[in-house]
């Protein structure tokens, strides 16, 4: 599966694309501007992501590879 998948099938499930999941991560203090905030770890977003926008591990794993500028939509 492409990042990309990924990105669409989270944007399926909660309506949010990479920008308002960027915003989204912002609003709950993870990240600031779309990138993490210093000391923010990938467990905290994947708690965030499983938690608050109802994802499984692999979905919630990629909003950090995206907040983290790991990976970018497209990839």
């Amino acid at each position: 599966m492409s990042f990309q998948a990924y990105l669409d099938t989270i944007q399926a499930r909660t309506g949010l694309d990479a920008q308002a999941l960027a915003a989204a991560a912002d609003a709950a203090g993870l990240s600031e501007g779309g990138q993490l905030k210093p000391g923010i770890k990938a467990g905290q977003v994947v708690d965030w992501g499983k938690g608050a926008l109802g994802l499984g591990h692999g979905h919630a794993m990629a909003i950090y590879a995206l907040l983290s500028g790991k990976r970018k939509p497209g990839d």
